[in-house]
């Protein structure tokens, strides 16, 4: 379906992904219903995109049915939302589990089940979910985020076989290492140069271009990240052999340590 005239919600809107992806649906003709945690950190950006802002806590299962009851007239959902999940599954408590779960594997779920209805009723409409390569290969030092972005994964493959017939697409945008976004920005650590990266720009364009060419999987990531990601899926024990963080991985442990910090 055409980006222009749809009415679009955008989940995680105040992250780096988010900002780009906001841009780039408004500049091809989307009217935008921004989402987040925090209204006042939204407002900026709606105010120069002309969008709406329903601010919800994604961890909260009532204000996750009101952010869906608020936008029930959306023709797309881009659920963009997510928390880094880097560090030990040892240095975790059950709380931030479940917080984990909630808003990076429940949230998109529900929010597919509340908004599809009324898509399918009008024979219309997509629901794109923005994971990660993170779902298609493990790594060390982010079991939980790797379990969710997995999880997602499947849960879009899915669903897109079961919607095929209704005129509504699902697709999956799954994105490597984000310069300037992502767990290296929310760290407040520069990107190793070492480390193969794509722009939040790319990966605005990926969504949009999985709208409307009605596209299952998007991967946005340098060929060899893609090829290492492939291979590690078909063979992980081949890949358990490498056994070592990516490259930057002493960076990787510092942005751990720094989220166990704020979780």
């Amino acid at each position: 379906m055409r980006i222009a005239g749809a009415t679009v919600l955008l989940t995680g809107a105040a992250g780096g992904i988010g900002g780009a992806l906001a841009r780039r649906l408004t500049a091809d003709g989307a009217a935008l219903v921004l989402s987040g945690r925090r209204a006042e950190a939204l407002e900026p950006l709606a105010a120069e995109l002309g969008a709406r802002v329903v601010a919800a806590d994604l961890a909260d299962p009532e204000q996750v049915r009101r952010l869906a009851r608020e936008c029930a007239d959306v023709d797309v959902l881009v659920a963009n939302a997510a928390l880094p999940g880097t560090g030990d599954l040892l240095e975790y408590t059950p709380e931030q589990i479940d917080r984990a779960l909630d808003v990076n594997l429940r949230t998109p779920v529900m929010l597919a089940r509340l908004l599809a209805p009324r898509m399918v009723a009008a024979g219309r409409g997509h629901l794109v979910f923005v994971g990660s390569m993170s779902g298609k290969a493990a790594t060390p030092l982010s079991s939980m985020y790797t379990t969710s972005k997995f999880g997602l994964r499947g849960f879009a493959h899915s669903l897109r076989l079961d919607l095929r017939a209704s005129g509504v697409g699902v697709s999956l945008v799954q994105p490597g290492y984000v310069r300037d976004a992502g767990m290296f920005a929310a760290a407040g650590e520069p990107t190793p140069v070492s480390v193969p990266t794509v722009t939040p720009e790319q990966v605005a364009a990926a969504v949009v271009r999985a709208v409307e060419a009605d596209r299952g999987e998007v991967n946005v990531a340098p060929l060899r990240l893609r090829l290492l990601c492939a291979l590690a899926g078909q063979f992980p024990s081949l890949a358990e052999r490498g056994g070592r963080p990516p490259r930057g991985g002493n960076v990787v442990r510092r942005i751990a340590d720094a989220q166990r910090d704020r979780r």
